[in-house]
């Protein structure tokens, strides 16, 4: 479903975000400073998850050229960004991630790269394993759920074994130990049309079950609200639960959570060096006007202050109940 289709189904939502903002006493969303550079260096993934909101596949062309990922370089070194927050598609998949891996590194910021885990037990990128510790990345890894049937009613057939595999290959590696220093979260997103559980309750439904099960340990997880955005909203039309899902995320409506939405300390950039407040604002093709600028080669560091927010209805799957956000619960 085409972004332009998916924004007017999105409209369906009534009330509107805005009106929602503005009946809390909000006249919008401002970014206070911008914190964290995100990057959706590809669109191209090993997998065909059914709640990805960035419908990416081993079909879609997407990268960041040499050029964009150099200018990324040099606002990482900038105040006052101090996380760089890699994601796709597959980042693995990009054929430049390693040597901007060790350029990113030399800032002296965390660094965190978005995997699905199940690419790293394909070659090539089982050099991953190692790179990855060589340059002090974070890791926030895709684990739907640590139940094989659930877990592969997203990703499909034989991927659990696979995932499972690679945790504790991190592990090995020090990732997710204590003293390490080695971040290992995991992600959790509902395998259906509905929320998550408390995010603390899942946590310890992880860790007990996969100590238990497979001697896997992590540091955090984070429960995150699928977006009515890309394959998420294509599923919700298809089965018939738009309507219920959209009715779940206005009953759940948390000003908190809003006010305390990722996108007031992020700048995300597209493959191309077009800039968004989010993620899912790119899928959308709904764009950041930055100082009235809509790409990453014209700005500076006194660009990264306080800017307007572009927001639409999706915007809900951000405020609803403890919030939603790349960090899990923000309220």
């Amino acid at each position: 479903m085409k972004a332009t289709c998916q924004k007017e189904k999105l409209l369906d939502i009534a009330p509107s975000f805005k009106e929602s903002l503005n009946e809390s006493g909000m006249d919008g969303l401002t970014s206070e400073q911008l914190e964290i550079l995100q990057l959706n260096i590809t669109k191209k993934c090993n997998l065909n998850c059914k709640h990805c909101h960035v419908q990416s596949s081993m079909q879609m062309d997407d990268q960041m050229s040499d050029e964009v990922l150099e200018k990324c370089l040099e606002l990482a070194f900038m105040d006052p960004i101090h996380v760089i927050d890699i994601t796709g598609g597959a980042p693995e998949m990009h054929p430049r991630l390693e040597w901007f891996l060790t350029e990113l590194a030399k800032t002296g910021k965390r660094v965190i790269v978005r995997s699905n885990l199940v690419i790293m037990a394909e070659s090539p990128y089982e050099r991953f394993l190692d790179i990855y510790p060589e340059n002090r990345v974070e890791l926030a890894v895709s684990l739907p759920y640590f139940n094989r049937e659930k877990y592969e009613k997203q990703r499909g057939n034989k991927n659990f074994e696979k995932a499972i595999h690679i945790l504790k290959e991190l592990n090995l590696r020090g990732y997710g130990k204590e003293g390490s220093g080695l971040i290992l979260d995991l992600v959790h997103n509902p395998a259906g049309a509905f929320f998550a559980a408390d995010q603390k309750t899942m946590e310890h439904e992880y860790r007990k079950n996969l100590l238990q099960t497979h001697e896997i340990v992590f540091n955090t997880l984070f429960s995150i609200t699928n977006m009515p955005v890309g394959r998420f909203l294509s599923y919700l039309i298809e089965t018939d639960n738009f309507a219920g899902y959209a009715r779940d995320l206005l009953n759940a409506f948390n000003l908190s959570a809003a006010q305390n939405a990722m996108c007031r300390f992020t700048l995300n950039v597209g493959p191309d060096g077009s800039i968004f407040n989010c993620d899912f604002n790119q899928m959308l093709e709904i764009p950041a006007f930055v100082n009235g600028k809509r790409d990453i080669f014209d700005l500076v560091a006194e660009d990264l202050g306080k800017q307007e927010i572009a927001i639409h209805n999706h915007c809900y799957g951000c405020a609803a109940g403890s919030g939603s956000s790349c960090q899990g619960a923000t309220a």
